[in-house]
């Protein structure tokens, strides 16, 4: 049974492929317990992640559902932001179907 008081869930992104109307590629925030992932890392995911005040470096994984670019293509910028603010003091894991 899950315990609604630790988990969350924060819709970062749900555009489409285009970013029609100014909303971000798809990017889902889970939180559960001690443990952060992204469900889909769009390529605008790390500004979306920062203007909702998420951490990128407390996540430790991100599971994609697919290999279209709307839904990976952020993963360059977050490993970029990790390597520039040396922030980052963990491995992060990415999950992905085997076409990818």
């Amino acid at each position: 049974m899950l315990n609604s008081s630790s988990f969350k869930v924060i819709l970062v992104g749900s555009g489409d492929a285009l970013g029609t109307g100014g909303r971000n590629q798809t990017c889902i925030w889970v939180r559960y317990a001690s443990t952060a992932f992204l469900i889909d890392c769009g390529p605008t995911s790390l500004s979306a992640l920062k203007r909702f005040n998420l951490n990128p470096n407390e996540l430790d994984a991100i599971l994609l559902t697919h290999g279209h670019g709307d839904h990976f293509a952020g993963i360059p910028f977050l490993l970029l932001d990790f390597i520039l603010t040396g922030k980052r003091q963990r491995p992060l894991f990415i999950f992905h179907p085997p076409h990818l």
